[in-house]
């Protein structure tokens, strides 16, 4: 008579268990009882449960539960008892906790025992159920029985909320195998046959050791040269022991690492995590490289050792140690399996090596063609952490991080030797230091040139026709330089492109794009720049000059017509004067401070037609730039220098300035 709370005892179960483990279970419970009776020839037998409706598609309904029998010892009084105890010691040295038997009762509502046992010259049978109150075992009956041979039958049935994830014979079988392998690989313990077959057909049954050991077998072992490596935990020596096995027709292509405790998989994690070139399957020809009869596979490497024997949980679904550091025991979880992955690579390193070399090409091509910038800083940083086919995003976030993590570095040697006390050592470790921050100099701009070509490439694009023979108005190609209804108050320093047109314009300390500079009905140009002011003369008047630009959109020249009221020259002008005259203020609401002699720049950015060209030349009285390409006039009254140009001409002239740049760099 036990006095346990069964029911809470099973809510509490949590740690590792999946609707598989009680099945597990009890075929390690019926391996168990085959060994000690020691009579050989065991077999275990499972027998699947169905219920429900059966599918449209496999023609097969849903498991309910399993029926697992075997030819052990059958259930003796003493093994009777030790079921009865909660945290029995009787298999303790076959790893037992004494508690796997409630796993049972998680996910199934029914649990049933039937056996046959010997006792003294003759047999009895016992049957009894789990109990979900204060008692273990309910409803037990013990008689003489008529059998000549011992054994066990336990039924679990009656399904839970989880509903089983798999219904074929030979999904399940696998599943059961990957689980329980390293039994049936024991070298030391002969596993006794386990087939599976359906409850109520006996004819398709299926044999799980036929999964190993023959030339047709879905699991093979592979040959590693050292499969042993040790682990300090708390100054002392753990050993651990890897053995490496092919699986095909992968029911799911992952290879795994598994570490194992007392015989039974306890936590399973992709390789892939430790060593990304597992990510994908391995294909192995035919015989005689026959293609057409190759197989897919993927890896699984087993680990063993007496420190996972001594460190599995109660459930057996996971261990005491930490999954990555762990100061307590001092060697983790996330250790163990980085060993174990160095040496099933080693069992695969070919094919390893050659999916490597794939993604180190892979790499050096974003960076080549891409990201030049970062050439220097790849070729001095790990990649073994990216996925085996990393995208553009991963490789870039990559160096990104790597290029932070050297800057902070950096930044904090650079503070060490501000602090030093020792002249001696100043001189080395300033050359380093002057070293790494060139570097990062250099790769900064270079990754600034080779946004500039981008930039100018959608330049002149913008300038083409579309598909209708039209072209962008002026507002699409002012973006690229600067975005509309923007000022220096709404954008960072450099988030525009003003170099296009004047690289001295990188340093304006204000700058308005499209935008009223101080009321939404005054007049605006469309980019009024004001210079961060580099010296004063006498009382603090400015001496910096003001740019003023207008964009007329390509191809348009209707303002050039008499009655036109968009007179370009004539509109910067009148902002001159109206600068002049104190009409406007920066967003800030402070002062624009200008005198008689402060410089005005103007331009205007438009299509030099034959209209305009004759409007500049008898109209306006410019005079024409030897290329052709533009017009100037002085405007001595107003202090303003003033050119008309081609998009043609300002795009040509910005690729100029920049082209030694772009040819250094390959662009």
């Amino acid at each position: 008579m036990s006095n346990v709370n069964v029911k809470r005892l099973v809510d509490n179960i949590r740690s590792g268990t999946n609707i598989y483990t009680p099945l597990v279970e009890l075929v390690v419970n019926a391996i168990q009882a085959i060994d000690e009776k020691a009579a050989g020839k065991g077999l275990v037998q499972i027998e699947v449960l169905r219920s429900g409706q059966a599918d449209i598609i496999d023609r097969l309904e849903d498991v309910d539960g399993f029926v697992v029998k075997d030819n052990g010892v059958g259930f003796t009084k003493a093994n009777r008892d030790s079921f009865d105890t909660l945290y029995t010691e009787q298999k303790i040295a076959d790893g037992g906790k004494g508690f796997g038997r409630f796993t049972c009762l998680k996910y199934f509502n029914r649990v049933k025992v039937s056996s046959t046992f010997q006792n003294g010259s003759g047999f009895q049978d016992r049957s009894f159920r789990m109990g979900l109150d204060k008692d273990i075992i309910v409803d037990e009956k013990v008689a003489e029985s008529t059998a000549k041979e011992t054994g066990t039958v336990i039924e679990i049935s009656g399904i839970k909320s989880v509903k089983f994830p798999d219904k074929r014979l030979e999904t399940i079988s696998r599943v059961v195998v990957e689980r329980l392998l390293p039994y049936f690989v024991d070298k030391d313990c002969a596993c006794p046959s386990v087939v599976i077959r359906e409850a109520k057909d006996a004819s398709g049954t299926l044999s799980l050791n036929d999964y190993l050991g023959k030339d047709s077998s879905q699991i093979v072992e592979m040959k590693v040269e050292n499969g042993t490596f040790s682990l300090k935990a708390n100054d002392e020596e753990k050993t651990f022991h890897v053995r490496v096995f092919k699986f095909y027709s992968p029911r799911v292509a992952k290879s795994k690492v598994s570490l194992v405790a007392h015989r039974r998989e306890v936590t399973d994690n992709p390789l892939q995590s430790q060593i990304p070139e597992f990510g994908e399957e391995f294909y192995e020809p035919g015989p005689d490289g026959d293609v057409s009869k190759g197989r897919n596979f993927v890896i699984k490497a087993y680990v063993f050792g007496d420190y996972l024997n001594d460190n599995v949980s109660l459930e057996r679904g996971e261990f005491r140690f930490q999954t990555d550091a762990d100061l307590l025991n001092g060697i983790s979880q996330n250790d163990i399996e980085q060993k174990a992955a160095e040496i099933a690579r080693s069992a695969v390193g070919s094919e390893i090596a050659e999916r490597k070399r794939r993604k180190e090409a892979r790499i050096a091509d974003y960076v080549s063609s891409d990201a030049p910038w970062h050439r220097t800083l790849a070729n001095k940083i790990d990649f073994t952490a990216l996925p085996m086919r990393p995208s553009n995003q991963d490789i870039e976030l990559h160096l990104q991080k790597k290029k932070y993590e050297k800057e902070i570095a950096t930044r904090s040697q650079v503070a060490a030797v501000l602090k030093s006390d020792n002249p001696s050592e100043l001189s080395e470790k300033i050359t380093q230091l002057m070293e790494s921050i060139s570097e990062t100099s250099k790769n900064d701009l270079i990754h600034y040139v080779s946004m500039r070509k981008c930039v100018l490439d959608l330049f002149s694009k913008s300038l083409e026709i579309d598909g209708d023979g039209k072209h962008k108005s002026e507002g699409d190609v002012h973006d690229i330089i600067m975005r509309r209804k923007k000022d220096s108050e709404d954008l960072d320093y450099d988030a525009h492109n003003l170099w296009i047109l004047d690289e001295r314009l990188n340093f304006s300390s204000y700058v308005s794009s499209d935008k009223p500079l101080n009321k939404a009905n005054s007049d605006r140009t469309d980019i009024t720049v004001f210079n961060r002011r580099v010296a004063f003369r006498g009382e603090n008047e400015a001496s910096n000059a003001i740019t003023i630009f207008e964009f007329k959109k390509p191809q348009r020249d209707n303002f050039a017509d008499p009655s036109s009221k968009e007179d370009p020259v004539q509109q910067i002008v009148r902002y001159v004067n109206q600068i002049r005259e104190g009409k406007f203020k920066t967003p800030s609401g402070r002062d624009i401070l200008v005198n008689d002699t402060t410089p005005f720049y103007g331009y205007v950015v438009c299509d030099l037609t034959a209209k305009v060209r004759k409007w500049l030349h008898t109209e306006k009285e410019f005079t024409p730039m030897p290329d052709g390409m533009g017009w100037f006039r002085w405007f001595g009254n107003n202090n303003l220098y003033m050119e008309v140009i081609s998009w043609t001409k300002l795009l040509r002239d910005a690729e100029m300035r920049n082209k030694i740049f772009f040819s250094k760099l390959g662009l």
